[in-house]
């Protein structure tokens, strides 16, 4: 390769940085568009502790409305129903996972409402009943009843005055037969009666079903306004669910304090970036600083591809994340350019000092990033939420670490060396004392070729 492709080459890589950089961080409104363009890294999620938000945790039970015993299906189950619930309260973006054996964790970042009251009525479920008997025991039911069990949704409404509100509870097919016979008897002037929890009977009529969507209208005693109703709209559906749930613990994290987190967050890795460049320089010169380049390139492409990879959400494990990738990157090259020191120190000429460097480097380097790849996998498989964070960064750092080493580096020094392949000094390698400086290079450069 002459020396004025590969002047072309580094010529076409600096733009290639510079885009990458702009494209990386800058936001800015696209010329004539009304596109508002936000930079690779601003479009990363967030999780939690980066942007505010909450976490709750639940301890869960198999409960009466549950028809199987086994908790891990009754989990399931209930986690199905919680992703509908606070879909219905505009927190789509929510995680809402099994964590142990007998637990369900919920996060929700980007969130400055405050929800808690909600997770804590959540965590107080009640148990519905109607039945015909005035004098029904919840504790212990017998004859003809509908249950928590048969609903299969319910909901805020008005009654046919609109102006009563109460809460609108839907019943599965499953449940029709039982439902009939109730609204028949209502529609007969007999009362059905609605137990909600431990709380007094509820007088229902006629007025209360609607025969067509299986639905009863629950309205009186504890349910007295639009503030009652919502609140026993959650706990009747909690305790719908296949588990009973125990609000166990809540954190809620500030947006300001997130946007703290991930301020001291950044300028932890842009130290980290500097004092590594730095050193990189300073003990292998124009190799370190080829690696440098390397290194300015790595994190275009983490930045990119955490922005473009599904699940991946940064929090601050994912920030540790970034750091191991970002050592696991500079480590490669320091392999590789040992490696490179190592030939040169045993008489070879400097390109084939560095075809061999990299050539012996090749599996020292490979081993470490397929070890941390492994285990990112399986904590990934095996984590909680915020290992998953970590685990995810440190999977998509590690591959990228491993390309930028043994691919971009690469080329870097195969672009440089027509613009430099005797001065030693500039590439801060040095002949073995051993050897002695009047060694002949052609001798040495000549055996290290068979």
């Amino acid at each position: 390769m002459s020396k004025k492709r590969s002047i072309w080459k580094f010529s076409f890589l600096a733009i290639f940085i510079i885009l990458g950089l702009v494209l990386t961080f800058a936001s800015f409104n696209v010329a004539g568009t009304a596109y508002y363009y936000n930079g690779f890294i601003n479009a990363i999620p967030l999780g939690l502790d980066l942007s505010g938000g909450v976490s709750v945790v639940y301890d869960a039970s198999v409960s009466k409305a549950s028809v199987t015993n086994d908790l891990d299906s009754s989990i399931q189950s209930t986690i199905s129903g919680l992703n509908s619930m606070l879909y219905n309260y505009g927190l789509s973006d929510s995680t809402i996972e099994q964590q142990g054996s007998d637990k369900i964790r919920i996060e929700i970042a980007n969130q400055e409402e405050d929800f808690t009251d909600l997770f804590e009525i959540i965590g107080e479920p009640v148990s519905l009943y109607l039945s015909l008997n005035e004098n029904f025991d919840v504790s212990n039911p017998t004859g003809t009843y509908l249950s928590s069990k048969d609903i299969s949704n319910a909901y805020v409404s008005l009654g046919q005055d609109n102006s009563t509100y109460g809460v609108a509870v839907e019943f599965k097919s499953s449940a029709s037969e039982t439902f009939s016979e109730f609204s028949s008897q209502a529609a007969s002037s007999t009362t059905v009666y609605a137990y909600v929890g431990e709380e007094s009977a509820i007088s229902l009529s006629s007025t209360n079903f609607i025969d067509s969507s299986r639905t009863a209208f629950i309205s009186g005693g504890v349910i007295t306004n639009s503030s009652t109703a919502a609140e026993y709209n959650v706990r009747i559906t909690s305790g719908s669910y296949a588990a009973d749930l125990s609000l166990s613990e809540i954190t809620v994290v500030s947006a300001s304090m997130g946007r703290d987190a991930l301020m001291f967050s950044s300028i932890a890795i842009g130290v980290a970036v500097f004092v590594i460049m730095l050193v990189m320089l300073l003990r292998f010169r124009e190799l370190g600083l080829l690696a440098d380049v390397s290194l300015v390139v790595f994190p275009i492409l983490f930045a990119f591809f955490l922005m473009a990879v599904p699940f991946v959400q940064m929090s601050l494990a994912g920030i540790a994340g970034v750091l191991i990738s970002l050592a696991l990157a500079a480590a490669g090259n320091i392999i590789v350019f040992e490696r490179i020191r190592s030939e040169y120190a045993s008489g070879r000429k400097i390109p084939l000092s560095v075809k061999n460097g990299f050539k012996k480097s090749l599996w020292p380097v490979l081993d470490i990033h397929i070890v941390t790849l492994i285990a990112s996998i399986l904590l990934y498989i095996l984590g909680t939420t915020a290992i998953k964070s970590f685990a995810m960064v440190l999977l998509i750092g590690t591959i990228l670490a491993a390309f930028c080493t043994q691919v971009v580096t690469r080329f870097l020094v195969k672009w440089y060396l027509p613009l430099n392949s005797t001065n030693a000094k500039r590439l801060s390698l040095k002949r073995s004392k051993a050897l002695g400086e009047s060694a002949s290079e052609e001798a040495f450069s000549e055996g290290g070729d068979k």
